[in-house]
């Protein structure tokens, strides 16, 4: 059995394991899927669109979410309430409507689904769940113009509902209106700073998943420096600069680096000019 090969040095092991770990998140992240229920990345025509439905806006603190708990249209004798992103939730203006069992049941109407309908049937109002946060699905208005905006769908047992947040960075338009389609798919739209792009790298011209796959590896190399500082500091009373770990390493690292681009050994020509002007080389 042969002898097993000389092992890298420890800081050596540790940059190979944060550079795989960093991989591995950074091509997950790099995938033209999307994340959750209201996280969306897909690559068109060379760069990458990034939504994120739920993250704060400048104007927005809570997205696309609506700060009342739920969305409210009414149209006939009608009523929709919806939410994106989260369940639905009554501070004021609750759902009055019979057969909520499969919603938060008579008593909490509406907070455990992410969409019910109110129809009047025969002077009742009656509700139906349409859809549930649990079975979403996030996807573009139109494949071929991404900046368009984002499509949410979300299924109950046997509706839908689907809400087009249609990208404009000015204004927030909360939805006034809805179509029903078949027997029970509803669909609204409106427009909100959300349904835009949060981020387009295009080829060539930005650094894509490379500069996600850097920005890992600088975090991760980070937080091992931190930790172990922190813990040379107050567990092993180290309290200089040589608490960093692997302080030689990292000072010597630039060497290191420097010998990969040159040749540790090459021959060094001098050159001397004789009285006759000719050059002479001599090695050394």
């Amino acid at each position: 059995m042969p002898a097993p090969g000389p092992r890298p040095p420890p800081p050596v092991r540790l940059l190979l394991i944060l550079f795989a770990v960093a991989c591995s998140c950074g091509l997950a992240g790099a995938g033209g899927g999307g994340g959750g229920s209201c996280e969306l990345s897909v690559t068109r025509g060379g760069a990458l669109y990034s939504f994120a439905l739920a993250a704060p806006t400048p104007a927005h603190r809570h997205g696309v979410l609506s700060e009342d708990g739920f969305y409210k249209v009414a149209v006939n004798d009608s009523i929709l309430w919806f939410q994106l992103c989260d369940e639905m939730v009554f501070n004021f203006d609750p759902p009055m409507c019979l057969n909520c069992e499969d919603c938060g049941g008579p008593l909490r109407c509406g907070t455990q689904c992410g969409a019910l309908v109110s129809n009047n049937v025969g002077g009742y109002d009656v509700c139906t769940t349409i859809g549930s946060l649990s079975d979403s699905h996030l996807s573009l208005i139109d494949e071929s113009n991404p900046q368009k905006g984002v499509v949410v769908k979300m299924f109950s047992t046997k509706c839908s509902i689907s809400v087009s947040v249609i990208c404009d960075s000015t204004v927030a338009q909360v939805p006034d209106k809805f179509v029903v389609s078949g027997r029970c798919d509803y669909a609204t739209t409106f427009k909100h700073p959300s349904g835009c792009a949060r981020s387009i790298s295009a080829s060539g011209s930005g650094w894509g998943w490379f500069g996600t796959l850097l920005k890992t590896i600088l975090s991760l190399l980070g937080g091992y420096i931190l930790i172990g500082a922190v813990y040379r500091y107050y567990f092993l009373g180290i309290h200089s600069v040589e608490a960093i770990p692997n302080l030689d390493f990292w000072i010597g690292l630039p060497q290191r680096i420097k010998t990969m681009f040159v040749p540790a050994t090459r021959n060094h020509v001098n050159y001397n000019r004789d009285g006759l002007g000719a050059y002479v080389s001599v090695s050394h």
